[in-house]
């Protein structure tokens, strides 16, 4: 009997322990879950994004127009004709 005893008090002493340890184990996960704002069932708490705003291109005119529009400034003599070629380069370059 005495060996019986000590079997079952050997028994409760190691599943005492184990339950110990494990609720500890799951305190601290539970921490470390919280800590990190994820879901302990495995699903991940959404992550906001800044959103991104992306400047609109510039209106582009064709570029056909835009030498027309400098050819009539420099025949009105509005423009001479370094700025003419100047302001052409600048066209054709943008392209």
């Amino acid at each position: 009997m005495p060996g019986l005893l000590r079997a079952v008090a050997r028994t409760a002493v190691v599943a005492g322990t184990a339950t110990a340890v494990s609720n500890r184990v799951s305190r601290r996960q539970a921490n470390r879950w919280q800590q990190q704002g994820s879901d302990p069932y495995g699903q991940q708490a959404p992550v906001e994004q800044e959103p991104r705003y992306e400047e609109p291109p510039p209106p582009q005119q064709d570029m056909i127009s835009q030498l027309k529009d400098l050819a009539e400034l420099k025949d009105q003599g509005i423009l001479t004709e370094q700025e003419f070629a100047a302001q052409k380069a600048r066209v054709l370059n943008n392209t």
